[in-house]
């Protein structure tokens, strides 16, 4: 272990809320060394991997602060013009548009592989960021002035460690810190679809009997399909040939959108919810799904981490310009308390909707249909859900 490097933070994990928590520290000023388990072809160039996010205002501005924003093709930005909810065959969708908002969209969807893209080409141009791929840790040694990174290059002596290596983070279970774990028993597939009907920039999320879909809207005629079963039926679907597929995916639909087919690969994710017990240790901080991984069920996962790693840069610059320690323990305090906060109802709320939702015996289907009704009518509801689904600050985004 004779190559030791030094470092302000480091940052385990090489997703997008590293990367854009690595960007943010640098232009604080802060040394920043980012630490990834995928060798540097995956993690500069990441291929599709089916999941379509929906950035609200809030996360373009971030990624627009990160240098990131402007290195997403706008090609492959599709605005949303409208969410409709639905429930079996009950035909009173609550929707959600931006009419009276004074903006044209509600948020932007774009691939995650772009997101990935973009975040990587934007550190790997800022001299303070150090960025390791093919580097797995071994272990983190917490102590007084700083935590020591043992990894499989050597060894990074940084004030602060952030671990963003996902919801069954290793960062995490290092530290000795649990966390809940909610397992909704189901998996999820996403794929693209093309269709001969157009779909008006509009997201569906459809609660059927015995499946969940989403069909999220792409530039051209196409959409993304998210369909929620059980994890065998999934795993059928997954492995079914392209035309039996295409088929069984029309009629899962109703034929909304005319004749369907696929046009890329298949990815399964299990569905399950986690929520760490604590957000910090000594000179460590958790963010994104390793300290909160969400339902995807009301599209608040990214950019739930987006926030918190904001809220974690805020804490750790005031403490740096206030006593130069960027492993401050009252900052990560605050941090904790403020990002805590922000997710714990969200977190709480999303699981009831997820299986308030996904239930179809009585009383739950009838409480469904009931509730879209009311609040498809109630006017404050429909604009306060409209202004969390956009996170819109007074100005707008230059999107």
């Amino acid at each position: 272990m004779s190559n030791i490097e030094h470092t302000d933070v480091a940052i385990i994990g090489g997703g997008p809320v590293g990367l854009a928590t690595a960007l943010l520290m640098a232009q604080g000023g802060l040394s920043v060394t980012v630490v990834e388990r995928a060798p540097l072809s995956l993690w500069s160039e990441p291929g599709f991997d089916g999941r379509e996010i929906a950035l609200t205002h809030h996360s373009v501005r971030l990624l627009e602060q990160a240098g990131a924003w402007s290195l997403i093709p706008q090609a492959v930005v599709c605005p949303l013009q409208e969410a409709r909810i639905e429930t079996g065959s009950f035909r009173h969708p609550l929707t959600f548009d931006t009419r009276g908002e004074g903006v044209d969209a509600l948020g932007w969807l774009v691939s995650n592989n772009h997101i990935r893209r973009a975040l990587f080409a934007a550190a790997s141009h800022t001299p303070n960021i150090t960025l390791l791929p093919a580097t797995s840790v071994q272990t983190i040694r917490q102590g007084h002035d700083y935590a020591a990174v043992h990894h499989t290059h050597g060894q990074i002596n940084a004030k602060l460690v952030v671990g963003a290596d996902g919801r069954f983070s290793p960062t995490r279970q290092r530290a000795g810190i649990g966390a809940i774990v909610h397992d909704f028993r189901k998996s999820m597939m996403v794929c693209r679809m093309a269709h001969e009907s157009p779909h008006h920039n509009v997201a569906l999320q459809w609660f059927d009997e015995g499946q969940t879909i989403a069909l999220l809207p792409v530039n051209g005629m196409a959409s993304s399909l998210v369909l929620t079963l059980p994890p065998k039926e999934i795993e059928q679907l997954a492995h079914m040939p392209r035309e039996a597929f295409n088929a069984e995916i029309m009629r899962r639909v109703g034929n909304r959108l005319g004749a369907m087919r696929l046009v890329s690969t298949r990815h399964v994710y299990p569905l399950k919810g986690v929520y760490a017990h604590r957000f910090t240790n000594r000179r460590l901080a958790l963010v994104g799904d390793a300290a909160v991984g969400m339902h995807p069920i009301t599209a608040h996962g990214f950019n739930l981490g987006l926030k918190g790693q904001e809220t974690l840069v805020q804490h750790v610059l005031a403490a740096v310009a206030g006593n130069g320690d960027a492993g401050s323990a009252t900052a990560l305090r605050a941090f904790e308390r403020q990002h805590r906060k922000a997710t714990a109802f969200l977190f709480a709320g999303t699981n009831g909707i997820a299986s308030l939702y996904t239930h179809d015996g009585p009383p739950f289907r009838q409480i469904r249909e009931g509730c879209l009704r009311v609040a498809d009518k109630f006017l404050p509801f429909k604009k306060a859900v409209t202004s969390l689904l956009m996170d819109r600050q007074p100005s707008t985004p230059g999107a």
